[in-house]
């Protein structure tokens, strides 16, 4: 049988590409800092502050201007966490402003902002950086005259009654979230040039933001679905943030209040507010939607071991394990969509893995009979998970032997030297 050429490899490391901002053995061991108004608020929301602490968080509350605030000592964060529920504060004291903030979550760690009505130039601008726009008139709320609840129905309709809720199991959680969200605060509309953020909770078409105080002298310029109340993003290097547009929302007050939307006949003796701002902070803190890839293999089929070289057109296995942190142990992750590219400058092969329904995947497929210098690459994202990024270089191209090679080697010299003519010539 005639040889046939052979491919050495030189693998690199394989590195996830993941920010944890956590210990990935125990995600639910973190310091949370907390930052309000007014220490009121830890009473007046301490169901919401309860539900986090139960979890295994360790909250740290201080008052926004308190001048001993600070996030990093000795170049190491204190914190994992970071919930901002001072919607009026002008200024942090301390070390903290709108750039250590945003440096916060660039390394990798989360986010909970509450704006509201009259909310800070501060505030905005943070969600600003965050690809959320609120209404630029300080005084404005959501107001919905079809959709409010019927406990404001002598009011403004600024209680708005809100079931248009994002379809997505890893962010809001598999029990469906049955009663409406109360909400009372202002709206925002997500920049469009920002493609991470995304609406968790949106207005009905009856919605528009103006001041409720005030007749509409010109056409409000947030209005209907287009109006956001809750959304999220999760950053590139896996951070998330959760910005709302109401503090009240996570109140004691409307956690525990029942809702009945005006024009339906379902009352529901506790509002949704409980579950959909539990549910939502277990994802803003990666209790649920973070993935892990380990045990990547590959090798010849019928081997076990994985060689120092193949051979074009050779069969080669391929094989890696993805979990899902579900908030107290690492469980398999099981998706149909997973794929893996073998890679130069354009995947050559393009696979979907197989599973076995217990975190493994797998694949098989011949070397290309192509000269260059390859990947191994999964770039795998999903709606509401963490992304892998995975990538296994093959750094040497291909060697030959005997005439094969020479061969090989004058015509590569010939292309390259016919390529210089011509350049020279134009």
């Amino acid at each position: 049988m005639a040889n046939r050429p052979l491919t050495f490899l030189t693998f690199l490391s394989l590195l996830p590409l993941i920010c944890f901002s956590f210990s990935p053995e125990n995600p639910t061991d973190r310091r949370i800092l907390v930052l309000l108004d007014d220490l009121a608020i830890k009473s007046s929301h301490s169901i919401f502050f309860k539900s986090l602490q139960t979890r295994g968080f360790e909250l740290d509350f201080k008052l926004a201007d308190d001048p001993q605030i600070t996030l990093q000592r000795y170049g190491q964060y204190l914190y994992d966490g970071l919930v901002l529920f001072s919607p009026t504060i002008e200024r942090f004291e301390g070390s903290l402003n709108l750039a250590a903030v945003l440096e916060f979550v660039d390394s990798g760690r989360d986010l909970i902002l509450s704006a509201d009505v009259n909310s800070s130039d501060l505030i905005r601008n943070i969600a600003a950086e965050c690809g959320v726009d609120f209404d630029e008139d300080p005084s404005a709320m959501v107001i919905d005259h079809i959709g409010y609840a019927l406990s404001d129905i002598e009011g403004d309709h600024t209680l708005v009654a809100s079931d248009s809720f994002i379809q997505s199991d890893v962010i809001l959680g598999t029990s469906k979230i049955e009663a409406p969200v109360l909400f009372k605060g202002i709206g925002h509309s997500l920049n469009p040039a920002n493609s991470l953020v995304m609406k968790v909770l949106g207005a009905s078409p009856s919605a528009y933001s103006a001041n409720p105080n005030s007749k509409l002298s010109n056409p409000p310029t947030l209005i209907g679905s287009a109006i956001s109340l809750v959304s999220v993003v999760q950053a590139r290097n896996n951070a998330r943030i959760m910005i709302a547009g109401s503090l009240d929302m996570f109140s004691n007050r409307l956690l525990k209040s029942g809702v009945q939307k005006a024009g339906s006949s379902n009352k529901y003796g506790k509002s949704g507010n409980e579950q959909f701002v539990t549910e939502l902070s277990k994802w803003v803190f990666h209790e649920r939607g973070h993935l892990k890839a380990v045990t990547v293999k590959h090798h010849k089929a019928g081997e076990t071991n994985e060689p120092a070289m193949y051979r074009i057109n050779d069969d080669l296995e391929y094989s890696v394990e993805v979990y899902e942190w579900v908030g107290k142990s690492w469980e398999p992750y099981v998706a149909n969509d997973v794929q893996v590219q073998f890679y130069m400058m354009s995947p050559y092969v393009l696979k979907t893995l197989s599973t076995n329904q217990k975190g493994l995947y797998y694949t098989s497929f011949k070397v290309p009979d192509v000269y260059g210098v390859f990947q191994f690459k999964i770039e795998y994202q999903r709606l509401g998970y963490t992304s892998l990024s995975l990538a296994k270089q093959l750094l040497k191209n291909v060697y030959t032997s005997g005439v094969a090679l020479m061969v090989t080697e004058y015509q590569f010299y010939i292309e390259l030297l016919s390529a210089n003519l011509q350049t020279e010539e134009t």
